[in-house]
């Protein structure tokens, strides 16, 4: 039973191949995802120790999977980050790369097991999850603060609208006595 898990999130058949024979042999899984719907689904499911992700894929692209990772702590693993176009990348992620490497198709198994041991570094320095500027509970506070705020709105709109109306009515009645 192989003790640590690989996740390759790619649509080719062949770059999922490819990374697997490029790896060195250990005591680990290699798990495939051909989109990342199904790889967000296996992250879930099996916790994997490194996550290599296409930028480019259907269904749910590598950048929503990238979100859903920054998101939420407890999907996080290493992530080698792969793609044939740099520039779509760093259109949505700015150089350097703190948290994840950054690997460019096609590559090399050298580039490979550096990419992979530069995220493993680089995970290291992902802030914890206690760590965000603001925590859960904080924005839970803060949604919480803002529904009231915007009940305190709704109730003093609705007071003005009942003392219009009943300006109104006082209006109407001033004028129906000057007619008479």
């Amino acid at each position: 039973m192989a003790s640590h898990k690989i996740l390759v999130i790619d649509d080719s058949r062949v770059i999922r191949n490819m990374v697997k024979d490029m790896l060195p042999k250990g005591n680990f899984q290699v798990l495939e995802a051909k989109d990342g719907s199904e790889g967000i689904n296996l992250i879930r499911q099996e916790h994997p120790n490194l996550i290599m992700l296409d930028f480019l894929l259907p269904r749910v692209s590598g950048w929503e999977v990238f979100e859903q990772l920054h998101a939420q702590p407890e999907l996080r693993a290493p992530l080698v980050l792969m793609s044939g176009r740099k520039e779509e990348v760093t259109e949505k992620l700015q150089e350097p790369f703190e948290y994840f490497e950054f690997i460019e198709k096609p590559f090399e198994q050298r580039e490979l097991v550096e990419a992979i041991k530069s995220a493993m570094s680089k995970f290291r320095n992902w802030p914890a999850p206690s760590t965000p500027s603001m925590g859960t509970e904080q924005v839970v506070a803060g949604n919480a603060e803002e529904i009231q705020a915007l009940n305190d709105k709704i109730a003093k709109m609705q007071a003005e609208i009942d003392m219009l109306k009943k300006q109104m009515v006082q209006i109407l009645t001033f004028i129906r006595q000057k007619f008479k």
